[in-house]
């Protein structure tokens, strides 16, 4: 088997799930929809932007005039604290069952300019985002309510992001959501089959591969995971084992930060544009108890696919069936890894 030019599945281990990889698709003509590509030029302060220093939001807040990260509780909360406990179930079997979910929504202001993103930012800024990020796991996490806490940003319009300014978002959860609780099962199970961590053992293997690494410091190794969905997908994993924010010490919080804009900077490099991503962080609940199993890891999941114009839709088979892929791993590695880490829009003096 030749996994560059035969259809095949590459199966998951953390998740349990399985995806298509076809490499001979790479070979066909597109000629479905594109996207704009995202270059726009924006000013360092927007009068009209709900994010922007000393601006009201659409709730009726105003935004303190903040100069370095700022984070408040989301006006338009998914989930919120005050719910009375209660439960439904009906239907045949009692199929149907519903019951009342508590939780904090936050929204955090990675920097006061409204131009800038995480891939452009200097590094003690984004250090000041990484220390917030570990700040509110920490403080949210302490509620005797909150079992889980899922730090992501949505980045670009195509990822349904509503506002450019630069922004992530933290969901503090009464219930371990499914795909962390997923991922959570499937590592304790490696665990006590095993007796180590899945993911440091899966580190140390494509750290002798090295056919998957896009870039490495002391701390962090970011790579395309042998069994990525989305055509550019990478993951940040800690080289020691760490099952959260919490137990990063100051220079690995220093070494992530520079990981961040150094995969930024190639994300945005590869097709000349702002990336669009979701990225999130997956670490320990926060329900008080241990967890030697978890390791701490961070995914982003890119849906560009052939140019800044071309997206990966995760439609028709992908929807009712499994997910697949043309792009094999191996080749987004090997892309990524020939990148510069001087940004584009630098280069070009914007």
């Amino acid at each position: 088997m030749d996994l560059q030019e035969h259809p095949h599945r590459r199966f998951n281990p953390l998740t349990g799930d399985w995806v298509k990889v076809s490499p001979h698709r790479t070979k066909r003509p597109w000629q479905g929809q594109v996207e704009k590509p995202q270059i726009d030029t924006l000013p360092a302060y927007d009068e009209h932007c709900y994010l922007c220093p000393g601006n009201e939001r659409a709730g009726g807040h105003m935004n303190p005039p903040y100069t370095g990260t700022f984070s408040f509780d989301n006006d338009f909360a998914a989930l919120i604290p005050d719910v009375p406990a209660g439960s439904l179930t009906a239907g045949p079997h009692d199929m149907l069952q519903a019951k009342t979910d508590r939780g904090i929504c936050k929204v955090v202001c990675f920097s006061p300019r409204h131009d800038l993103t995480l891939a452009r930012m200097d590094l003690p800024s984004i250090e000041a985002v990484v220390q917030l990020w570990k700040d509110e796991y920490v403080a949210l996490g302490a509620k005797d309510f909150i079992n889980h806490v899922q730090i992501f940003e949505n980045r670009g319009a195509v990822m349904g992001c509503s506002n450019p300014h630069p922004h992530g978002q933290i969901w503090a959860e009464e219930e371990l959501p499914d795909i962390p609780a997923q991922e959570l099962k499937n590592q304790r199970s490696y665990y006590e089959q095993h007796g180590s961590v899945l993911l440091c053992d899966y580190l140390d293997y494509e750290l002798e591969q090295k056919e998957r690494i896009v870039i490495e410091n002391d701390s962090f190794v970011v790579l395309v995971p042998f069994w990525a969905v989305w055509p550019f997908e990478v993951m940040v994993l800690p080289r020691r084992a760490v099952s959260s924010l919490a137990e990063l010490t100051a220079q690995e919080q220093k070494d992530l930060a520079s990981i961040i804009k150094r995969i930024g900077i190639r994300l945005d490099n590869l097709f000349q544009t702002n990336f669009p991503y979701s990225m999130g962080i997956h670490q320990a609940p926060t329900d008080g108890r241990e967890y030697p199993m978890l390791q701490m890891h961070m995914h982003y999941l890119p849906p560009l696919l052939r140019s800044a114009t071309v997206k990966k839709f995760m439609v028709g088979y992908e929807l009712m069936a499994m997910p697949q892929r043309d792009i094999t791993a191996e080749t987004s590695a090997a892309r990524l890894r020939e990148l510069s880490e001087t940004h584009f829009m630098e280069m070009a003096g914007l």
